[in-house]
């Protein structure tokens, strides 16, 4: 019975002894992380450099009054298409008008006279060859019709300048495009100094931004823009830069850049305010590393009796069922990679997902290899 007990307890022990063995294994294998990775690859990185800028139509033409007075009739308004030489508006010009008739009706009067004084003239003329006619009067004569000759030129100036001013009261359009604002409204006053309408053309729009100093140098005529607007999150528009200030602003020290975009399709509006990222190099066959599966960690160093901002770039590969942590050594970083000269190698298994849950040599379970990244 003794030997019976002993056998029993035995057993039981070792049916524990298995227990513990089984659950310990189902806790190390429940405490693997789960990952997605990818192999790192050789790639292409852009260097750029992103600023802000206001969204302008190409050409712009704000369109004036020559005449200072009461806006008669509007033509158009904001959002019409309009071409070259279109009304756009009607001023007032009742005194002009009545200068002109008065212009005209004294050049009537001075072309009669003149030409009653051309048949004195021929007259003169005939009789002073058939010598019936003396040297003196002729002479008078001649001189009478010369005067009332310059009179009549000097008229048709002062009716030609009359109807131009008449004529500047129909307000036309200088150029094809659209109205893009309307300043005033029928009654208000027009003056020289206050723009009736703004003509756009935006079948291009340009985009202008202030450049620093420090960069000024690597932005070149020609060089690619990326642009991107709220109204289209997921939309890049292409453009070039097409002018660079010569000059800098003393009180900034700051240059305009000036970057022209194709808008066929209408989607950029002036005045949109837009991210401008100019491609100033391009880093080919490196090995590229995706930033937003990198852990980015900043510290403070102190450096000659100076803080220094340290900022490391980590990331995990998976080695044998494991992750490992690895310092980058940047070579450059751009918003989306980061061009790597140590630290990983081309091949390694990435993380991609789950590497905010990984600390150095933890055991992981890979849920998805991606082929690409």
């Amino acid at each position: 019975m003794k030997q019976m007990c002993t056998f029993m307890l035995f057993l039981a022990v070792i049916a524990m002894l298995v227990g513990c063995s089984q659950s310990n294994s189902d806790v190390e294998e429940e405490t693997k992380i789960p990952v997605t990775v990818a192999p790192i690859e050789r790639g292409d990185v852009e260097q750029s450099l992103t600023y802000q800028g206001d969204i302008q139509a190409e050409v712009a033409v704000k369109v004036f009054s020559k005449i200072p007075d009461r806006i008669e009739q509007f033509y158009v308004d904001d959002g019409d298409v309009v071409t070259e030489g279109q009304p756009v508006a009607k001023i007032f010009a009742t005194t002009i008008e009545q200068g002109v008739r008065q212009a005209e009706a004294g050049l009537n009067a001075l072309r009669a006279q003149e030409a009653n004084l051309r048949v004195e003239y021929e007259r003169g003329q005939r009789l002073h060859k058939e010598g019936a006619m003396s040297t003196q009067q002729f002479d008078t004569i001649e001189m009478q019709y010369k005067a009332i000759q310059a009179q009549v030129t000097q008229a048709e100036a002062a009716l030609r300048s009359a109807q131009s001013s008449y004529q500047d009261a129909t307000v036309t359009a200088p150029i094809d495009g659209i109205i893009g604002k309307r300043y005033l409204e029928v009654g208000d006053m027009a003056s020289p100094g206050m723009p009736l309408v703004e003509i756009v053309q935006k079948e291009r729009v340009k985009i202008i931004f202030d450049v620093t100093e420090t960069d000024l140098g690597k932005i070149r005529l020609g060089q690619t823009a990326k642009v991107t607007v709220k109204s289209f999150p997921e939309e890049i528009f292409e453009g070039t830069v097409t002018e660079i200030s010569p000059i800098l602003d003393p009180m900034t020290r700051m240059a305009t850049v000036e970057v022209i975009v194709d808008n066929a399709e209408d989607k950029l509006k002036p005045g949109m305010f837009a991210n401008v990222t100019v491609i100033t190099d391009v880093l080919e066959n490196v090995i590229s590393v995706p930033r937003f599966a990198t852990l980015e960690n900043t510290s403070l160093r102190r450096v000659d009796g100076r803080d220094e901002v340290v900022k490391k770039y980590l990331v995990y590969v998976v080695e044998n069922g494991k992750a490992l942590q690895r310092e980058l050594e940047v070579n450059y970083i751009n918003h989306m990679n980061i061009a790597v000269d140590a630290g990983v190698a081309v091949g390694d298994s990435l993380v991609i997902e789950g590497q905010y849950n990984l600390r150095d040599s933890v055991a992981v379970l890979i849920i998805k290899k991606e082929n690409k990244i």
